[in-house]
């Protein structure tokens, strides 16, 4: 592979440096859509929510979860900060679905505007780790 066609990614979370290393490319949730990240790519920061983000390292995809964020692309370096990111196998399914059912018991309490974005996120957060973790599932079948 030609260095060229990569660029260097590195994701951050507080509580760690989740991934670091060369990228073909990266796909990743941004508000208003996804976006997709190559080598040259012009320079933005831009904030993102809650989905799957997929990494093409020497010609394989990764799929992974990432909680909201932002991302400082460069044309030769990305930088991803998130509050969460797992790999399939990191998500415990028994948490998140206990998650998607406390933000559903939430949003369907009357609150004030301010909780009720609060509750949709996790509740966008709790849907998005259990997509993954499905999708993982059913590949590994």
């Amino acid at each position: 592979m030609k260095e060229m066609n990569t660029f260097f990614l590195e994701i951050i979370t507080p509580e760690k440096t989740f991934y670091r290393g060369r990228v073909e490319s990266l796909d990743i949730p941004a508000i208003g859509g996804a976006c997709t990240v190559l080598a040259g790519h012009q320079p933005m920061v831009f904030a993102t929510e809650p989905g799957s983000i997929y990494i093409v390292e020497n010609g394989k995809k990764r799929e992974a979860f990432m909680s909201d964020g932002f991302i400082e692309v460069r044309p030769d370096e990305t930088i991803v900060f998130s509050q969460a990111v797992e790999w399939p196998e990191e998500i415990n399914e028994r948490r998140a679905k206990e998650a998607k059912e406390r933000a559903e018991e939430q949003l369907r309490r009357n609150r004030s505007a301010a909780e009720y974005r609060l509750n949709r996120m996790a509740l966008q957060r709790a849907f998005a780790r259990l997509r993954v973790k499905h999708h993982h599932n059913m590949t590994d079948e």
